[in-house]
Formats: structure tokens, sequence, C-alpha cells
């Protein structure tokens, strides 16, 4: 089986754990990351890729010293290793602007506001780890029971 990872990417441990927590359920077959910087989260990627692994999906804060989490997310839209890697802003902070800045130069998947229900966020990463898995003509069959169905069904029709 292919090593798939989510990376989360917030300044705020205690978020990160949450995020971490909801996502549980899925870190069963799938690797769950966390990292506190746009930085942390760059060089990690470097290195998953290194391995010959997958960036699925990165979900990222918007409000982050350095860098904020749609210059991050352009930052790996643009690279061309990870042009298939789902992306999702997660912020209670970001502005107008700061979302159609996301969804015009970082691709931006999806986005979800803090304070999130965790059965949304859940579904969403399911959803996108679908997407990323049929996209990137990898064996679903291993991760059928943590993919989202319908979006499965919809992608092979």
């Amino acid at each position: 089986m292919e090593k798939i990872h989510i990376i989360c990417v917030d300044d705020e441990r205690e978020v990160l754990e949450s995020v971490a927590q909801d996502l549980e359920l899925l870190s069963e077959v799938f690797t769950v990351e966390l990292c506190e910087s746009a930085a942390e989260c760059l060089e990690l990627m470097d290195d998953i890729d290194a391995e010959d692994d997958h960036v699925a999906v990165v979900i990222s804060d918007q409000v982050m010293p350095d860098k904020s989490g749609v210059e991050l997310l352009t930052e790996i839209a643009e690279d061309g290793r990870f042009k298939h890697t789902k992306k999702l802003l997660l912020t209670g902070l970001a502005t107008q602007a700061d979302t159609i800045r996301a969804i015009n130069h970082a691709q931006l998947d999806n986005y979800l506001e803090k304070v999130w229900q965790p059965e949304i966020l859940q579904l969403l990463t399911k959803q996108l780890l679908t997407r990323y898995i049929v996209e990137k003509g990898i064996d679903y069959q291993p991760y059928v029971s943590h993919l989202d169905a319908p979006t499965l069904f919809k992608l092979l029709q």
C-alpha cells in the first residue's frame, strides 16, 4: 500500500491537536502530519516527495506568522510536484480578499471556517482524499473504507 499523507498546518498547537483528533479515523490508513508553520510544512513536503510518497491533502490555517495560509497554498499550487495535492483553508480570520486570492491563486479545493464541526472536516477530507487517489491513478481498493463513497462513485463513472 502506498504511503499517503494529510498535512495539517496551524501555528496554534491546540488547533492542530483538535484537527488531528477529528481526523483520527483516517489515521488508521493515512499518515496525518502536524506542522506549526508554513516553512515546516514545505520542508516536510520535500521529505515526503524525496521518499516517493504522496501529499494528498494540505489543511492550512490562514493567519500564521511569516507566511499566510494563502501564501503557503499558492506556493504548493505552483510546485509541479504537488499539482494534484488538494488544499483546504481552515480559518476564522480570512477576509473576503484572502478567500478570493486563495481560490484564484492557490487553486483552493475547499474552505472551512473555525469553529468547524468534526464530521464536516472528516467528510471534506475524505472527499479530497478520494479525488486525489482517483486523479493520481492509485488503486483505491485498499483505502475504500476510508474514502467518500458518493465521490468515488461519481469519479469512476
